[in-house]
């Protein structure tokens, strides 16, 4: 029988986790703190920071959103993060991408403090990731609340084949390194690969996350695979589906994420995890 992930419960589950934490910093006068910076006015960009926003607050989390004009200097946005670096009440920095024509993303992740890079971006973080270092440093939180979602089905992942279909610096490449630390073979391959079905039907895991609505059909699957879905895409009836065709890979799989009520709750819950972890891990290295 198909097990459906069910990424809102398991959200709901790790946010309360995170609640609990949040109350224990409390009583001892911390509050974790998550700066929040959008630059423009993208709907959906202002969609998803809103929602950010919203869960942090329920869970007592200090978010500040601080809204910039699209107009703005590449050295005033540096400022606003040298600001917030400093800022001792700030645990989290995170900058809404996409940023508008003009600006150079990658020199605004650099110059977020690797500390407080809630999102996981800095090359140092990523470093650390790839390396497979040991101790504290925050990860990109899609693939972390992907292995939670993982986690969650009790299978063992060591010596099992993964396939990752993707290749951003956002899921795709982070997922491979998470997976390859979890002691999984991994192949990583993207939406313009030649031998894609080749690859995929040889899939313990597969993690797909291209943008590419239905991409993954019933014959691209092999039986009793673990499917995670991280497309967010819309059909041509304009309902939102993701980059797996469900109906039609489930009952050949042995698990599989939905579209919606899959990966995205896990990546905001993942994100709220993170900047509590900031909280507790600045104590370390003598932030507060």
């Amino acid at each position: 029988m198909t097990t459906i992930i069910d990424g809102k419960q398991l959200a709901k589950a790790l946010n309360a986790q995170t609640k609990t934490r949040v109350a224990a910093l409390a009583a001892q006068g911390k509050v974790p703190g998550l700066a929040v910076i959008i630059v423009g006015t993208d709907p959906a960009s202002e969609l998803y920071v809103r929602s950010k926003h919203r869960k942090a607050g329920q869970l007592g989390i200090n978010s500040i959103v601080r809204q910039l004009p699209a107009t703005i200097s590449q050295a005033d946005l540096l400022a606003v993060v040298r600001a917030y670096n400093a800022d001792p009440t700030i645990h989290g920095i995170l900058v809404q991408s996409p940023l508008p024509n003009g600006l150079d993303e990658a020199a605004v992740i650099n110059a977020i403090d690797p500390d407080k890079d809630v999102d996981g971006f800095h090359p140092v973080n990523v470093g650390h990731l790839f390396k497979n270092l040991p101790g504290h440093y925050p990860v990109s939180c899609t693939p972390r609340g992907i292995m939670t979602m993982l986690e969650s089905l009790q299978t063992p992942l060591r010596g099992k084949h993964a396939v990752v279909v993707g290749r951003s610096n956002i899921v795709g490449r982070p997922m491979a390194a998470m997976l390859l630390n979890a002691d999984m073979s991994v192949t990583i391959t993207h939406k313009y690969g030649s031998n894609l079905r080749a690859l995929t039907t040889t899939a313990d895991v597969l993690v797909v996350a291209t943008g590419v609505t239905h991409l993954i059909k019933e014959a691209d699957v092999k039986p009793g695979a673990i499917v995670i879905d991280v497309g967010m895409d819309r059909d041509a009836d304009g309902k939102l589906t993701g980059d797996v065709d469900f109906d039609a890979v489930f009952d050949k799989v042995h698990a599989i994420s939905p579209v919606p009520g899959g990966v995205g709750p896990m990546t905001i819950a993942t994100l709220m995890r993170q900047t509590v972890d900031l909280c507790e891990w600045s104590d370390e290295l003598g932030n507060e």
